[in-house]
């Protein structure tokens, strides 16, 4: 019951969740801590933080790691998987069909200029989520997070930044903590 659980919940969230991965994580949370009850708040802002920085689109590299955390064995990373990426699968093949003859249309176009700032407000909505008492984030992160803004902002290598930041938190919380 629980793998049918979990794949329609990816389900249900490739289908409703607009905007792309970091858009949907706000209602990844809601069914799967909040719901469900299948992770910790702490253990689904862990998962978020390996997605973030593991190769792939982050709402399937969390349904990854979720769907094994919540059953134990890759057929629940199987189905949650499946589960988020289908409705997207076939929307796009339907979809493309249909856009490519209709994209010079006026509102279409305006459909697509009037879902940025949505898709936008979800991004923020996501990222205050995890900002909660049980996921608090103290002067060190604030400190790393602000050396790779500027960085970042310095067009530096982004795999160079993913490496270095994680070997500074390694050291300011495996060594010394």
């Amino acid at each position: 019951m629980l793998y049918v659980q979990l794949f329609l919940t990816f389900l249900k969230i490739g289908l409703f969740g607009f905007g792309g991965g970091y858009a949907m994580i706000s209602l990844i949370q809601t069914e799967v801590v909040v719901r469900h009850g299948w992770l910790s708040a702490a253990q689904f802002a862990d998962i978020i933080a390996i997605s973030q920085v593991t190769p792939g689109p982050i709402a399937i590299n969390s349904a990854t790691y979720i769907g094994y955390t919540a059953t134990g064995s890759v057929w629940g990373s199987a189905l949650a998987t499946l589960g988020v990426c289908a409705p997207s699968l076939v929307l796009m093949l339907v979809a493309a069909r249909f856009y490519l003859r209709m994209k010079d249309n006026p509102y279409v176009a305006q459909v697509m200029r009037a879902l940025r700032p949505v898709v936008v407000g979800l991004i923020l909505a996501a990222a205050l989520l995890l900002l909660t008492p049980e996921n608090f984030i103290d002067w060190k992160s604030f400190v790393i997070f602000g050396a790779v803004l500027i960085a970042a902002l310095r067009k530096v290598n982004p795999i160079l930044l993913i490496v270095l930041s994680g070997l500074v938190g390694w050291l300011l919380y495996g060594l010394g903590g």
